[in-house]
């Protein structure tokens, strides 16, 4: 497994962000790899797909760098470089089409594990073409879903940091990436399960990068930078609000019965607005006619009220979700 070895400092001054050239790079690897996580992703893959294959279909070269550059096992850097606190997707390809190419080819390389480098991808323009299909990518299926996306991450955000004040760093690194990061105690932090050289990264600025599809890299600019990219949790990741029993918003309220079918787990209101789609005056009423009922209680963690259901509510749900299984 490769750690990296952070100080209490570090971790101390460490910080979540939100990158649109990450949130790019990840729909890139989605429409690459395919597998729709959620409806909603395959909502905006039967929608951009057929656009993106034909692209590459009318460019070979750009196919050939996107399949070796996306190694299962590893990609090649200077595709994902590492994202810049408040950076501008035009910043970010910036940076990408900046690349040298003798370095381009070279990470290209290191994502073929082994495999030699195919003669079509011996050539100096691999930067400027990885940066023109991820300037493509966000144009065309993440620009016109990002004032949204944007929600969702930053609710995602807003939950990571009330769990830091409720368990700490380590409950916090745990779930980010469950299986392949992980806090092992004497300043630790696994970040994935390959085989290479532990990483002293105390003193450097220390990222933690949110992204919407199923996706999950670490990257770094040594000795000054290094981030870890991760999916924003459960119902945050989707982009469609989950549907209620039928016979529960019948009883409630198709609105009032999202919102607390949601709050299986803690949420703020800004999250609960993200994620259904709602407006915040329609959730925080809904929020209060629930509370008034039992269903769902709300604490303070930082600067954050988050809301979950009761035992009542976990009954209610849980009951009407048998009921119209039953049914069916």
């Amino acid at each position: 497994m490769g750690w990296w070895q952070i100080d209490a400092d570090t971790l101390a001054r460490s910080r979540f962000v939100l990158s649109p050239l990450a949130e790019t790079f990840a729909c890139l690897q989605l429409m690459h790899y395919g597998g729709a996580a959620h409806p909603g992703e395959q909502l905006w893959l039967r929608t951009h797909l057929p656009a993106y294959r034909a692209l590459l279909a009318a460019d070979p070269v750009t196919a050939r760098l996107v399949r070796a550059g996306l190694g299962r096992g590893w990609i090649a850097d200077f595709l994902a470089p590492t994202p810049r606190d408040g950076e501008s997707l035009e910043e970010g390809v910036a940076r990408v089409r900046a690349t040298d190419p003798a370095r381009a080819r070279a990470d290209v390389v290191v994502a073929l594990q082994g495999r030699p480098l195919p003669d079509e991808l011996r050539r100096d323009d691999l930067p400027e073409r990885a940066a023109d299909l991820l300037a493509h990518v966000w144009t065309e299926a993440v620009r016109p879903y990002w004032s949204r996306r944007r929600h969702i991450l930053q609710a995602d955000v807003v939950a990571r940091t009330a769990q830091v004040s409720r368990g700490g760093w380590a409950s916090v690194l745990d779930s980010l990436r469950p299986g392949r990061s992980r806090w092992l105690g004497e300043n630790r932090l696994q970040v994935n399960l390959h085989e290479y050289p532990p990483r002293d990264i105390s003193g450097a600025e220390l990222l933690f990068v949110p992204v919407t599809p199923k996706a999950g890299w670490v990257s770094w600019e040594e000795p000054e930078r290094y981030a870890l990219v991760y999916t924003c949790a459960g119902a945050l990741a989707d982009g469609t609000a989950r549907p209620a029993p039928a016979s529960l918003a019948a009883l409630l309220g198709p609105a009032r019965a999202a919102v607390l079918v949601l709050l299986g787990s803690p949420l703020s209101t800004s999250q609960l607005t993200a994620v259904t789609g709602q407006g915040l005056g329609s959730v925080g009423r809904h929020l209060k006619v629930l509370l008034d009922a039992g269903l769902v209680e709300r604490r303070r963690a930082g600067r954050s009220v988050l809301y979950s259901r009761t035992p009542a509510g976990d009954v209610l749900v849980e009951a009407q979700d048998r009921s119209g299984t039953q049914r069916s």
